[in-house]
């Protein structure tokens, strides 16, 4: 589905940090089609990803030590006020707010729960041109061990609300703005390794789940979850060389 604009408040855009961008963008053309352009200079060494002449995603150097990951960016309206709301919420401020050359404005935080993401206050680039189809985002989820501190958190800082559903043993939460159900939360139990931190999970659309979980082997990347059928689909969570984690979906 093509896409021109986004309410504040909605997922908009997610991008990587990643140690070795060239490479990178090798791995995640081979696996989603994507046809990666340098920024320029300016732009230092960041990459829009495009599929079908429409950006997709981003790929940059990885700015922070550690594993590298996906961010996901919520689209708002003033990004210096989101950092205001941010910090009365409990959440931390990892990057101020920044202009981003004539693209738009950024900011960079943690929320209450320890899971980094990040604001977008669109200008030339409002975000992705296109979700829900093969090789674009689809699904934005949150993975927390304190789903309670999360609800506040959210419906203080974006004016999310948050409705439960029963999925087997686990309690899963959709985020609605307003009517419309834009991101998930899934509650980190017991089974999660400890040393996985709370992080926003990006999804991204495909045709065949198992096929793709095989090219991702094939292109140097490792599964984590093998391909499983869950009611919106079969997923599957998968590692880029560099140890970046996203999931693929085959949506139902």
């Amino acid at each position: 589905m093509q896409i021109d604009s986004y309410e504040p408040g909605t997922p908009c855009w997610v991008d990587l940090g990643s140690p070795d961008p060239a490479a990178a963008a090798a791995f995640y053309s081979g696996l989603f089609g994507w046809e990666p352009v340098d920024q320029g200079p300016e732009a230092g060494g960041y990459r829009m990803a495009y599929l079908r002449d429409r950006p997709v995603a981003g790929l940059g150097p990885q700015q922070q030590p550690g594993r590298p990951y996906w961010t996901t960016y919520v689209s708002v309206s003033d990004a210096d006020a989101m950092a205001k709301g941010v910090r009365a919420a409990g959440g931390q401020v990892h990057l101020d707010p920044m202009d981003v050359l004539d693209a738009g404005r950024m900011a960079m935080f943690a929320d209450s729960t320890g899971a980094p993401f990040a604001v977008w206050q669109p200008r030339a680039h409002t975000g992705a041109g296109l979700v829900n189809e093969p090789g674009a985002m689809c699904w934005n989820e949150l993975a927390t061990r304190d789903a309670p501190g999360a609800k506040s958190f959210y419906q203080a800082a974006l004016g999310w609300t948050a409705t439960d559903q029963e999925m087997g043993p686990v309690t899963y939460t959709e985020w609605k703005l307003g009517d419309r159900t834009i991101a998930g939360m899934m509650p980190m139990d017991d089974t999660w390794p400890p040393e996985v931190p709370a992080h926003w999970m990006v999804y991204f659309a495909v045709d065949d789940t198992d096929a793709a979980a095989a090219r991702a082997e094939e292109l140097g990347g490792t599964i984590s979850v093998p391909p499983t059928d869950i009611p919106p689909g079969r997923f599957a969570v998968l590692n880029d060389p560099h140890g970046a984690v996203f999931s693929v979906i085959k949506l139902a």
